[in-house]
Order: C-alpha cells, then structure tokens, then sequence
C-alpha cells in the first residue's frame, strides 16, 4: 500500500550551487510503499508520454512537475521487506522498501531528486551509468560531502540517454548495498529510436544477495562473496511473482547486477535477443538468438523475445546454487552410503531425526522438517504436478493466449492440451540395455572427497 509521510523541511543541504534555492522552499512529498507485489505499471500523468515499465515485486516512484523539472523525493532509511511468505528480512532500502522504487523518465528530462538521509550512518546515492556533471555523480568524498543522517540533499541532472540504468550507494557502499540499498532507473526515448523497438510487456528487476543465517533477520554485512540467500528485487522463490504475458507479445526484460557474483539468467520454452546494456542499444548487426545471457557484477542486459510458445515456461539462473535458499555449504554429500543403523542410534537420542542426502537432496523438499523462525525452506514452492524444488533466483514466464492485453494478473496453472505432459509408460517392458564391463566386470568408480567448499 502506498501512503505519505512528513518529511524534513528544515535545513536541506545542496549537493551542488548550480541548484536554485527557491527549488528547495517545497520539498515533494515523499510516497511510501509497503507491498511486496508487483504494482501496475504507473502511467505518466505529467510530463511527455511514454509506456512504462513493470518492476517485479516493486513500484515505480511518482514524481512533481516543478516549473519543467521532473521532481523525485527518495528517502534511504531502515526497512522490512517480506523475501518470501513466512521470511521477513531487516534490510536498509528507499521510500519503505528494498529494493528502491524504480525511476522512470524520458530522454531529454531534466529531473530533480531529493534525497533524505534516515540511516544511522551518512549516505550518498550513485547513479550508475549515466552520463551528468561529475558533482552530481554520487561519491562520497570524491564528488560530494556525504549526506548526513537527518538531512536532505537535492541531484539535479539532465537524462541524456534511453536506456536502462541503476542506483545505489557510493558511501560505506559495502555494507549499504549488503543491507539491500539499490534500485532501477529507466530513461524511455523522446521519439521513435531505430534500435529500441515497441514491446508489449516491459519488465525489470534487479539482481541481489544476502548473507542470512536460518533463524536471522538482519545480513551479514562483512561477507565477501559465500552468500547464502540470491535474490530478484529482494525476493526470493516462490515469493517472486510470475511474469504473465499475452501469446505473441513482444517481450522486454531488463535486469541489472549488483550482487558480487555473475548470473547467467536463463529463459525456458524462447530464443531472445539481447537488445541493450549499460552503453545503450545493440546495432542489430550484433544480437543473435540466445537463451542464456550472462550478466557480470554491476552490468545491465535487456532482452527481448516474441511469447510465442504457451505454457508455464521457468526463468531463473543457472547457477543450481543460485536457485536454493539458505542453506549449510558444508553439509557433506551422502549419496551411496547407508547411515540407516546410525540414523536408528540417533533417533534414540533425538525423537524425530530424519537421515537425508543418501539418495540425494530431494529428500529435503519432500519430507517435513522442523525449522527456525523466520526460515525459509532450502528447495520449496508447489506446481501443478509436485514440489517444484526451487528456491532463490527462480520464476515463470506464463504465456496464455486469452491474457488481455495490459492484464498482468497470475492467470494460474497452464491447461496442457490433451496427450502434450510428459507420463509413465505402461506398454511393453524395455529390454535391459547392453552394457560394457570392465576387466574387473565392476564399474569402475573413482571418488575423489571434496577439500572444502568453493565459491559461487
């Protein structure tokens, strides 16, 4: 729910002389937002038209036209966001929310943020990608004095190129970007561009991380790269909400990295194209058809696809790791070996011990374990069929062929046309396979134990 807050009128702070005063006698007031779910997409009431996007699981910010200026107010302060039903996670974010609302405005806008400091520490925002007057870059002490905590300080810049872009902290960047403080900015072109197409549907997210142990609430701040909990726009599965499409819309998605790792986003059922990234457009002579795009730390990449295939099709990274939640990195691999008579030892001790890993980890999702408060399960989320034994960076594009146009609801489970589901044969058995032996007539299986847990 979005609602208004007060805000500090007194003693605002210029981030830069170039900024009249008078700009500062009113401030905007500063819009809240509390949901987790994916908003519609906020069309332009003031200022030139355009056709906006949809921020997974966020929101684009309102603005104020002031005398031709686009005016944001974001306000960086402690919050709560829901990463899942039943995990709640203490993050610092903007305007009531991690990550913060997406900014939206047009190629030639000069825009206007405030921005109010209500940390506990001093705070800075950078905004990454754009080109503007190197004081209103964004880093503390290079650029900029900090922004204290309690005060407001205004950027005042020209948007000079379309494109997908990102902001986020340039003071005590480490453990404010650990904490989830980031968020999207989208400038649309003033008129048709050969190299950006019209779409139907135009979605973003950003992609993140967190170091929770089970039972916490609040990150680990000083972790460096064994992060435990990877998120879209600090969700994780089977909280991130499905991206439902119209059959044959042309799709845009945009996703930006701020994590400490690569992803390599991957898209089931569709071939895309990679049409933009933090430079701008691709020239045409430089897509082809894919259906993994890599995307490095602190890097943008926009793709786009025709909906062309119905189904409930899965969108997630393709690290395996990255689509689990918390979980023990040093649990040793127990596939093979009967621990069945210790398992029975142990349930003398411990009533209700369940022995798990000797058949693989699926057990995890299918058998019922007490967990910690405030814990979110490591493989989890139903489909139509079973547990879909997914966590972490993980969705559904859902095409449908009766979506309506600007519809973005969750239309539920696909209806597979009769004799299209995989199934169980029951015709004749299957002769057994001719298999080659070893001299020993044994297959010959060599193991080597794992030394330690690598990084991801």
């Amino acid at each position: 729910m979005i609602s208004r807050r007060s805000l500090f009128s007194a003693g605002a702070a210029v981030a830069a002389a170039s900024v009249s005063r008078v700009a500062l006698a009113a401030l905007p007031e500063p819009v809240i937002q509390t949901s987790a779910a994916t908003a519609p997409p906020l069309q332009p009431a003031t200022g030139r038209p355009y056709r906006p996007v949809v921020t997974l699981n966020g929101w684009s910010l309102p603005w104020r036209m002031n005398n031709g200026v686009k005016e944001f107010h974001l306000v960086a302060e402690p919050v709560v966001r829901e990463m899942t039903p039943g995990f709640n996670a203490n993050l610092w974010g903007y305007n009531g929310q991690s990550p913060g609302p997406t900014l939206e405005v047009v190629e030639g806008d000069r825009v206007r943020i405030f921005v109010t400091n209500r940390l506990p520490e001093h705070h800075a925002v950078h905004w990454h990608g754009q080109r503007l007057p190197n004081g209103m870059d964004g880093v503390s002490g290079l650029t900029q004095p900090p922004i204290p905590p309690g005060k407001t300080f205004v950027y005042e810049f020209e948007a000079r190129r379309p494109g997908t872009f990102m902001y986020h902290p340039h003071a005590d960047e480490m453990v404010q970007m650990a904490m989830g403080m980031y968020g999207m900015w989208i400038t649309h072109p003033k008129a048709k561009h050969p190299l950006i197409a019209d779409v139907d549907r135009d979605f973003c997210f950003l992609l993140n991380a967190f170091d929770i142990e089970p039972g916490s609430a609040t990150p680990k701040v000083m972790t460096m790269l064994d992060f435990n909990l990877w998120a879209w726009n600090s969700r994780i599965f089977p909280g991130i909400d499905t991206l439902n499409v119209r059959l044959n819309d042309r799709v845009r998605i945009r996703v930006g990295n701020l994590t400490m790792t690569n992803h390599p986003i991957h898209l089931h059922g569709h071939e895309f194209e990679v049409t933009g990234t933090d430079g701008g457009p691709v020239p045409k002579s430089a897509r082809w058809p894919e259906v993994t795009t890599d995307i490095a730390v602190g890097q943008m990449r926009q793709v786009e696809f025709i909906a062309s295939e119905e189904g409930d099709w899965a969108f997630h990274c393709h690290k395996s790791h990255h689509t689990m939640n918390a979980m023990g990195h040093d649990v040793p691999t127990m596939i093979g070996v009967d621990h069945s008579d210790v398992a029975r030892k142990i349930t003398k001790l411990i009533p209700g011990y369940m022995a798990m890993g000797e058949r693989g980890m699926a057990d995890t999702a299918e058998m019922e374990m007490p967990l910690p408060d405030n814990t979110a399960p490591m493989m989890t989320g139903q489909g139509p069929f079973g547990g879909v034994e997914m966590g972490g960076m993980f969705s559904i594009l859902k095409v449908r062929r009766d979506q309506k146009p600007g519809d973005y609801r969750d239309p539920g489970w696909f209806a597979h046309p009769k004799g299209t589901v995989a199934h169980e044969w029951t015709g004749a058995p299957l002769a057994e396979p001719v298999r080659a032996a070893t001299p020993s007539g044994e297959a010959a299986v060599k193991a080597r134990k794992p030394s330690g847990h690598g990084h991801h």
